[in-house]
């Protein structure tokens, strides 16, 4: 297998997606402007962004996963070959369907998914154990909640014991929280608003808040801890006492659903290069906000040069 300076472990679907001036109520049928289809699923939204970014840097960004043995499973592994990432993880599923997304953006950029998982969700530690070498060689792992929550949890096991660093997006926060085990198990968690409330109870809406969550985070466990407040900044914490605030970058946003997944690759991409924390979460600040001044998920992502231009 070859070396992968990034591996993503996670989902991959297809995404449907329609534009519409408001999202419909419970009950209620609206017109859409327009729709599209692509690649999804936060594994994968994560891998290709990693891909683009890496482009530039020389960085090897392998993805692992699985898809079934249908039209939307080829469409999946074209797409993600197409944006440069690896595919030796990924495995087909001769029982289950390639997962798909239903999303809907309205005017204001917010959106709602309704995701039905098909095959992702038979990811099992049989997945673990086919990667293994892939966990064992990589220096950044990133994993999301879109598969089950064991086999994250194997995959974060093998790959720290072989001294990766492990990112978890925990998204969607599984009912009823995560276990102790998760605490410890990863380097670093990048929950958003909702999601911050659903591990902690706390819901921030400034930085205060959100730093006041991040000392709670790392109360449980956690060695380092991403808080991200969508269109109002990202709070950062470490136990080595690193801290700080990032405020938003001023863009013409139009599309929110790939801003969380390009941050965690535009993180990955500078922590191979060494980058500290600090250093670290602006450049990924950077890359979620160019994120979401194009529509779509995947084909969202940015380039280096994007995101060196809105640096300065």
């Amino acid at each position: 297998m070859t070396d992968a300076t990034i591996l993503c472990f996670g989902s991959i679907n297809i995404d449907i997606t329609a534009y519409s001036h408001r999202l419909p109520r419970p009950g209620e049928t609206s017109h859409a402007e327009r729709y599209a289809i692509g690649l999804g699923g936060k594994g994968a939204n994560q891998a290709a962004a990693a891909a683009r970014l890496a482009a530039d840097t020389g960085d090897r960004v392998e993805f692992a996963g699985r898809v079934g043995q249908d039209a939307f499973g080829s469409q999946a592994r074209a797409a993600l070959e197409e944006f440069g990432a690896g595919l030796e993880g990924l495995g087909n599923d001769p029982d289950y369907p390639t997962g798909i997304a239903l999303i809907g953006v309205d005017a204001q950029s917010e959106n709602v998914i309704t995701v039905v998982g098909g095959c992702n969700m038979a990811v099992d530690e049989t997945d673990v154990a086919r990667i293994g070498p892939l966990l064992d060689r990589a220096r950044v792992v990133l994993l999301q909640l879109e598969i089950p929550f064991a086999a994250s949890l194997a995959a974060a096991k093998r790959a720290r014991q072989a001294g990766a660093f492990v990112v978890l997006d925990p998204a969607p926060v599984p009912v009823g929280g995560l276990p102790d085990t998760a605490w410890d198990a990863v380097d670093l968690m990048t929950p958003n608003e909702s999601e911050t409330e659903a591990l902690i109870g706390i819901r921030p809406g400034t930085p205060d808040e959100a730093a006041q969550a991040a000392e709670q985070f790392l109360a449980r466990g956690l060695n380092s801890i991403v808080v991200k407040l969508g269109s109002k900044g990202v709070c950062y914490r470490d136990r080595s006492g690193a801290a700080g605030f990032v405020p938003p970058f001023k863009v013409a946003a139009i599309d929110s659903v790939a801003a969380g997944d390009c941050f965690n690759a535009g993180l990955a991409i500078a922590m191979t290069r060494g980058d500290d924390l600090a250093q670290a979460v602006r450049f990924a600040a950077a890359c979620g906000a160019l994120a979401t001044t194009r529509p779509g998920a995947a084909a969202a992502a940015p380039t280096m040069a994007d995101v060196r231009k809105l640096l300065g």
